[in-house]
């Protein structure tokens, strides 16, 4: 599996001050030295964390793979055919949550959701959909033409070490298994960490976890090159 590393919170850091410290380019290029696989940024409506201007850095000065997820926007699909990050990935949003709540109802949307990917596939971007691991939704993901999905982990994550982990992994295993027989590629990601990560290598074919919050906060403690060589070792099962 590989690992892409969401840096919205060093942005968040950022923003809090209102000033230029931690510097978030500067934060990717660490996260790349020390194992990330990609960079993921989420530019929300709102700019709560992200903004366009270190999209825009990000995708000027690092040749690693740029993973932008983004809600399903006019607004949001100009930016990203302006900037052209190797991937993107589509989300729900909505104002008021802290954190992305649940998957995209791209089935509740789906003839929206093949116009919108589209022009987006069409200049090269890798297109995945955000979705619970439920067979119906993976179904309306792969009518869009999208080629990949990231399933969200978050209702596993939230029932770790409780009597309904089993039920919520189980769905995500069937999820991964249906969407691969349909020739999509499977991400993950939502609210993993140190301890539930390891439960992954169990589901077959995962290509890539994209984790942010648990790694952002364990650099408090150890640094953000070990925090990511810690993760990197527990997605890849090799010491690095």
């Amino acid at each position: 599996m590989l690992l892409g590393v969401n840096i919205d919170h060093v942005a968040t850091l950022r923003n809090a001050r209102g000033g230029v410290e931690p510097d978030v380019l500067e934060c990717a290029k660490l996260c790349i030295e020390n194992g990330a696989d990609s960079i993921t940024t989420h530019l929300r409506e709102d700019r709560r964390h992200i903004k366009d201007n270190d999209v825009r850095l990000i995708r000027k000065s690092l040749k690693t793979k740029l993973n932008l997820e983004m809600a399903m926007t006019d607004e949001m699909q100009a930016f990203a055919l302006e900037v052209l990050p190797d991937a993107i990935c589509l989300v729900p949003e909505k104002r008021q949550e802290l954190t992305t709540e649940g998957g995209l109802d791209i089935a509740g949307q789906l003839e929206r959701g093949i116009t919108f990917i589209k022009p987006l596939i069409d200049k090269g971007i890798e297109v995945s959909l955000f979705i619970d691991p439920d067979v119906n939704q993976v179904s309306a993901a792969y009518k869009t033409g999208a080629q990949f999905i990231e399933m969200h982990t978050g209702t596993y994550s939230n029932t770790f070490g409780t009597n309904k982990e089993e039920k919520s992994f189980e769905d995500l295993k069937n999820a991964a298994a249906f969407a691969q027989t349909l020739g999509l590629k499977v991400n993950a990601g939502h609210g993993l960490n140190y301890q539930n990560v390891i439960r992954m290598h169990e589901i077959s074919g995962l290509y890539e976890l994209n984790i942010g919050h648990t790694i952002i906060a364990r650099a408090i403690s150890v640094g953000l090159p070990q925090a990511v060589k810690e993760m990197k070792e527990l997605v890849t099962n090799e010491e690095i």
